[in-house]
């Protein structure tokens, strides 16, 4: 019985060690790093206390093996990780700009992490699910992504349990037409809805957050949640609207952050906590996952959120 459950891409990181260190010109990089959006999302979760289980693929190569260690040395259930012969391991190359951008170039449609096979599941495997997590990068895998998401989606609804969705658009990998279309789905029937403000507005087309907000709501009865980065989230329901303020801290490196932040406030909702609560400590957890080089380094425990807003509480 798991918490949490997420499918998509496992894939090795490569990136710039400085900012401003174009792709496109001879340099240095660091790595490799255990990476995707959902295998960081499914070992934050698992940091946290959370039963968390990851659906993937990965190549029979060194960074296959990397990615398997890493997984199973965080505790995360890797039943549903297939090595795909005749196929490598993602990979993904990463620069950053001094104003916090960031550049990529993917090798991941063709890569083992397209090619997930999630029939060779029991059904029981879905039993007793609380959450499926999903992020939007997983629907550019190709035909096998999106219908391993399509039929995950099936069996946790069937099984009782509730969809998370992160819309992580990724233009590198599918243009904003098209995942407008292949979300469609997933936004119309997830509990959780968790796009950053920029994605809130580039998915609805509305000109404010508020609006982006009111239409991802659709008058059902479920939460929207606006993450801002450093400047916090905000957190809209039919009946309210909250802002939280983010924490200021050292950024080293921001990709995971995101999914460190999704986590949280999936364990914050699974806790039972007021929205109030979990807003703060989501946006920390967020905060702590920047402070560390790599994707999954600074994911953070809910020891160390906690000491974390304790100590922000006495500044």
């Amino acid at each position: 019985m798991f918490d949490v459950l997420t499918v998509g891409e496992a894939l090795v990181e490569i990136m710039r060690p400085d900012r401003d260190q174009p792709l496109d010109k001879p340099g240095e990089f660091l790595g490799p790093f255990a990476s995707g959006a959902p295998a960081i999302f499914a070992v934050a979760a698992a940091r946290l206390g959370l039963a968390s289980a990851f659906i993937g693929g990965v190549g029979n190569d060194a960074f296959g093996r990397l990615l398997q260690a890493r997984l199973t040395h965080e505790n995360v259930n890797t039943a549903g990780l297939r090595i795909v012969p005749g196929r490598s391991t993602g990979l993904a190359f990463v620069g950053y700009t001094a104003d916090g951008r960031r550049e990529f170039v993917f090798h991941l449609r063709h890569s083992a992490g397209s090619a997930i096979d999630v029939d060779l599941l029991p059904a029981a495997y879905f039993s007793g699910i609380r959450w499926l997590h999903l992020s939007g990068s997983a629907l550019a895998l190709g035909d096998a992504g999106r219908s391993a998401c399509h039929k995950t989606l099936d069996w946790t609804l069937a099984a009782g349990g509730r969809l998370s969705l992160d819309p992580n658009l990724r233009p590198e990998l599918m243009p904003l037409d098209e995942a407008r279309q292949a979300l469609g789905p997933y936004l119309a029937v997830a509990a959780l809805l968790l796009p950053t403000a920029k994605e809130a507005r580039a998915l609805t087309g509305a000109a404010d957050d508020d609006a982006a907000a009111s239409r991802l709501l659709g008058g059902q009865e479920r939460i929207a949640v606006l993450k801002r980065g450093a400047q916090g989230c905000t957190v809209y329901t039919q009946q309210a609207r909250l802002y939280m303020p983010g924490f200021t801290v050292a950024e080293v490196d921001p990709t995971g952050a995101g999914d460190c932040f999704n986590a949280a406030f999936l364990l914050g909702l699974n806790s039972g906590w007021d929205l109030e609560r979990v807003a703060r400590f989501a946006n920390a957890a967020g905060a702590l996952a920047v402070t560390k080089q790599g994707p999954m380094e600074g994911a953070p425990t809910v020891q160390e959120i906690e000491a974390f807003l304790a100590q922000a509480g006495r500044e």
